[in-house]
């Protein structure tokens, strides 16, 4: 069932799988995230100073570009536990990531695809008099990007989750390394979104937006040959047949054998097959539990049933705890929509203000777009630190042997972020009293030279630390509690809570920028363009009570939920 296997399904040699394998699938994830951070942060800008969109649009369209991106990671999961497994899925999908890469490049470097540059200056910009782009620029620029974001929908789940099929579950240290696995590989996650903030961002400004985004698809093309070279090294589980046609099964059974008493003459138990193997390819057993009583209906053995009953009346009790265990699952992903919107909003958002603060460093002037590398950094050093200090101490207090259970992760990172958006109100309402006390309300894009914009890093590293406990420790727990026949499908919950928290952000974006806006009176709304007249600073709060409310659910579910 659960037995790794080589490219060619035949039986694993000792040699395969471990570090060197996982090292080889830690670069295609590196150079996958800095072609995500990279178009995150440098897409807005493009929109707004080349294809002469207005920021607020621009930001709504790379937020859905990220959302769809991440939401659709569902079909990536699914094609690798059903049909091609996770190495194929990685293989096929990262080719198409790197075709929408080099669709992004060409938009950028033939002049064609963008609107003319000419008479287009700072002021004209502000007052939208330069040349907005032609429909059909714009749609073959958000056709590359979406082909770019259906690449990614297929790597994200499988990544990770391929990673850790590398190592033996047999082994005596087997979760310490998966343990260790998962920090190392969000690092590789934080050294791509470092590339993308810092050399990314010099290379644009040097050699401009082709060199920039020709850049990110040369590093995908060298980290899909690296990928490729790895093969030999690599350990495979076996698709185990379609997860929805399984759960679909389950929940038909069930219903037709809704007014079926447990208690039944008739009854001749839950049916499992003999021996220790399960039915269901790639997947071992499951113990039976008492959860979701009603879908043990569909495990019910009838003697109506039959010798070979059709899987669409009577499922295996595996089968049946597959489902019940994905159900279980899903509240605790739920509880992170709301850091990925407070993640999404920081992108965009932080970049505003930056524009209007001083980012010199001493005789070093940082790009606004270089402000993001912050948080990556701040992820880098507790990393680096983790095992050093944060386990041992929180050791002490918890007992648990790796410091803090997975669900406890995840609780520091949500309580942290907290802590990160409500500093960030506080700064931005001292920010925006401070530019229209001193006559810049105005001029939102001229700096003013006596306000650092180096305060920003104390939301920027909370975030980032917020980043480390919830997401790490998220993807640990779904690889450990999904079922072994649908760990793709389990490591894709993150990433549509990812999408969704895009998404929410975006919805969130309109609803606020239609309640609070009256042109009539002439009111601007919370998140006007001109950041020093909006009101950034109250969406702040409203983040920080939202994120409140979104805790107390998480202590809710997590309390409840009971590890397998």
């Amino acid at each position: 069932g659960t037995t790794p296997v080589n490219i060619r399904g035949k039986p694993i040699l000792s040699r395969t799988g471990g570090w060197t394998a996982a090292f080889f699938i830690f670069g295609n994830e590196m150079a996958e995230r800095m072609a995500y951070f990279g178009l995150s942060v440098n897409m807005v800008t493009f929109m707004f100073y080349v294809m002469h969109r207005p920021f607020a649009s621009s930001a709504n369209a790379v937020n859905y570009f990220l959302g769809i991106s991440q939401a659709s990671s569902v079909l990536g999961g699914f094609l690798a536990d059903a049909y091609l497994g996770r190495y194929w899925t990685i293989a096929i999908f990262t080719t198409i990531y790197l075709a929408g890469l080099t669709g992004i490049t060409l938009c950028a470097t033939v002049s064609m695809f963008m609107p003319n540059q000419d008479q287009c200056d700072q002021l004209s910009l502000l007052l939208g008099n330069c040349e907005q782009a032609k429909s059909w620029q714009m749609m073959y620029l958000y056709a590359a990007l979406y082909v770019t974001g259906f690449g990614a929908a297929g790597i994200r789940p499988c990544v990770s989750s391929f990673g850790a099929d590398q190592f033996d579950e047999r082994s005596r240290d087997y979760k310490s390394h998966l343990d260790r696995f998962f920090n190392v590989f969000y690092l590789s996650v934080t050294v791509g979104a470092i590339v993308a903030f810092t050399v990314v961002v010099y290379i644009q400004m040097k050699h401009g937006w082709g060199s920039a985004f020709g850049s990110i698809a040369i590093a995908m093309g060298i980290s899909n040959m690296v990928f490729f070279i790895g093969t030999p090294f690599y350990r495979h589980r076996l698709p185990g047949g379609s997860p929805l046609t399984r759960v679909a099964q389950v929940l038909v059974a069930a219903f037709r054998k809704r007014n079926a008493s447990f208690s039944s003459s008739e009854l001749v138990g839950l049916y499992e097959v003999p021996g220790k193997r399960s039915a269901i390819k790639g997947s071992g057993k499951i113990g039976h539990t008492d959860d979701f009583r009603f879908l043990d209906k569909a495990a019910l053995q009838l003697k109506e049933d039959g010798a070979d009953p059709s899987p669409w009346r009577l499922c295996t009790v595996t089968q049946v705890e597959e489902v019940k265990i994905l159900i279980k699952l899903i509240p605790i992903p739920a509880c992170t929509i709301m850091l990925n919107l407070v993640l999404t909003e920081f992108l965009t958002l932080s970049v505003q203000q930056a524009y209007t603060l001083n980012t010199h460093l001493g005789h070093l002037k940082l790009p606004v777009t270089c402000m993001p590398v912050f948080p990556g950094l701040s992820i880098f050093l507790i990393l680096s630190l983790y095992y050093s200090i944060f386990v041992p101490l929180s050791r002490r207090i918890t007992g648990h042997p790796h410091g803090a259970s997975q669900l406890q992760r995840v609780g520091i990172g949500l309580a942290v972020s907290i802590l990160s958006v409500a500093w960030a109100g506080f700064f931005e309402r001292y920010r925006r009293n401070y530019a229209i006390k001193h006559g810049y309300e105005a001029v939102f894009l001229t700096p003013m030279p006596n306000l650092s914009a180096y305060w920003l890093l104390i939301p920027y590293c909370l975030i980032g630390i917020a980043e480390v406990f919830c997401i790490v420790g998220l993807l640990e727990f779904l690889y450990q509690e999904a079922p072994d026949a649908m760990r793709s499908v389990g490591s894709a919950y993150a990433a549509v809570a990812g999408g969704l928290g895009c998404f929410a952000a975006s919805i969130l974006n309109s609803i606020i920028t239609s309640a609070t806006e009256n042109v009539k009176e002439g009111k601007p709304s919370w998140l006007a363009q001109n950041i020093n007249t909006g009101r950034f600073d109250y969406l702040y709060w409203l983040l920080t009570l939202l994120s409140v409310l979104n805790f107390c659910a998480f202590i809710y579910v997590a309390r409840k939920y009971k590890y397998r």
